[in-house]
């Protein structure tokens, strides 16, 4: 069973940073973000950038999450996203976690050790009856006690969310309940909205509708990564259809490699893919059968490689599934994983690659930070995903992109030749172009404008 943490005492609570001085009369932020650097996950890079451009339009920030061990049980950690946090932000790390990664037998419970389904099925309900997320939400008492407290010990001027999380709501509206602190939801995907499947999660007279009505009714902005997640708000909830914007994802500037590969089809052209792998299986699978048709037909790319970087699986299903068994049955097709990538290390793997694998599950409402990358990089750009997708918004107009192909192979194999076509004919002025196509799209290009809405909307 899930042991819920109730005390906040400094005796657990790991602070990174200076002490804040209230005496210098910057207004202070607390930033509600489980999921910071250095957890490995791909929401770690917007919440580094919002809450540094936080300090940069002139905000004393403090960073609410978990503990790193938590990270540690699921897709690890990067210390490397850690080193560009501005310094003068503070973090306080709660010592929250999700009892069901933790793979060391000795701190089951009798319970779980007897019956594991019956004891994660009592963890879900337990969690349910606290807050309507079934994975998270008996972390509310948790996190509402150490936002109360940190409050009453250093007030906040501003408290800024983002989800999910969605268990993160019930702190946020126990600050404003009590003492009126202004605040901002991130919603990116959104919670009541299906991102994969394109309908409604949950209908609004839910018991996690009636908790979205109530956080998002009182916020002073919603932010979403996409235009139809901003549409599906504006519609839901139309007193507050002015107060829902835009702001996407982006991509960060370090990511971009500085230089090109020369492609050299006789020792063997280039592809890659970089990101979690989480997407369905049959996904996968369309790709990889789209690669082996491609490389029997075109001598192009008959003794090209395809290399795929990132996570797999979380806990104790690391690296350890039907994804790692599909790509080692592929290695005689030139296929190849390697692991992750630490954030450092991103430009160099683009900049080792002729072209880039964008793989994504979903439609419309789905978005993802590599699209951007993808975009930015200045590489041919292999779409698997379905043509009415937010990605294809993005990649719109970029002439290095093959269109999205779906989940045929035999459309994505088209795609992979198209692509070995642009990597040894792209000139320096078509790769200069689209990466300055993709600039609209950088990270900080994205928040810079929606922290400083904010900051003069307080002050």
């Amino acid at each position: 069973m899930e042991k819920p943490h109730h005390s906040i005492g400094r005796r657990w609570a790991r602070v990174t940073g200076p002490r804040r001085r209230p005496d210098h009369r910057r207004p202070h932020a607390y930033y509600l973000a489980i999921g910071f650097p250095p957890a490995a996950k791909s929401s770690a890079y917007r919440m580094r950038e919002t809450a540094n451009q936080l300090y940069a339009h002139g905000w004393d920030v403090t960073v609410l999450t978990i503990c790193q061990e938590a990270w540690e049980r699921e897709f690890g950690l990067d210390h490397s996203l850690s080193a560009d946090v501005h310094p003068a932000i503070r973090v306080v790390e709660l010592p929250l976690w999700r009892d069901e990664l933790d793979t060391e037998i000795r701190n089951f419970s009798r319970a779980r050790s007897l019956d594991p389904a019956g004891w994660a099925a009592q963890a879900r309900h337990d969690r349910l009856a606290t807050f309507p997320e079934p994975s998270f939400g008996g972390w509310a008492p948790a996190l509402t006690e150490a936002i109360l407290r940190l409050h009453r010990r250093d007030p906040a001027d501003l408290l800024v969310t983002t989800c999910a999380p969605y268990v993160t709501l019930a702190a946020t509206w126990a600050l404003w309940e009590r003492h009126r602190v202004p605040y901002v939801v991130d919603f990116r995907d959104g919670w009541s909205i299906d991102v994969i499947g394109g309908g409604v999660a949950f209908p609004p007279g839910s018991i996690a509708g009636r908790w979205e009505s109530r956080v998002l009714g009182s916020a002073l902005e919603v932010w979403t990564v996409n235009d139809p997640i901003a549409e599906h708000y504006r519609q839901r909830y139309p007193a507050i259809a002015g107060r829902v914007h835009v702001v996407r994802n982006g991509y960060d500037q370090d990511s971009v490699p500085r230089a090109f590969r020369a492609p050299d089809p006789e020792r063997g052209l280039r592809f890659g893919y970089l990101g979690t792998i989480t997407f369905p299986v049959p996904l996968l699978a369309a790709v990889l059968d789209g690669w082996r048709i491609a490389r029997v037909e075109d001598p192009l790319i008959a003794n090209a490689t395809f290399e795929l970087r990132g996570h797999i699986g979380a806990g104790a299903a690391r690296e350890d599934n039907a994804y790692a068994e599909m790509l080692r049955a592929a290695a005689p097709d030139g296929v190849r994983f390697a692991g992750p990538v630490p954030k450092a290390e991103v430009a160099a793997v683009y900049g080792g690659w002729d072209a880039l694998v964008f793989i994504v599950t979903g439609g419309r409402y789905m978005t993802s930070g590599k699209v951007y990358e993808a975009y930015a990089s200045g590489l041919p750009v292999v779409s698997a995903h379905e043509p009415d997708h937010d990605a294809s918004f993005v990649l719109d107009g970029n002439p290095l992109w093959t269109g999205a192909a779906g989940t045929d192979a035999d459309r994505l194999a088209e795609s992979f030749k198209t692509a070995a076509k642009l990597a040894v004919t792209a000139t320096p002025e078509q790769r200069a172009a689209t990466r300055a196509a993709a600039a609209r799209f950088a990270r900080a290009a994205q928040l810079a404008p929606a922290v400083r809405r904010v900051t003069e909307a307080v002050r």
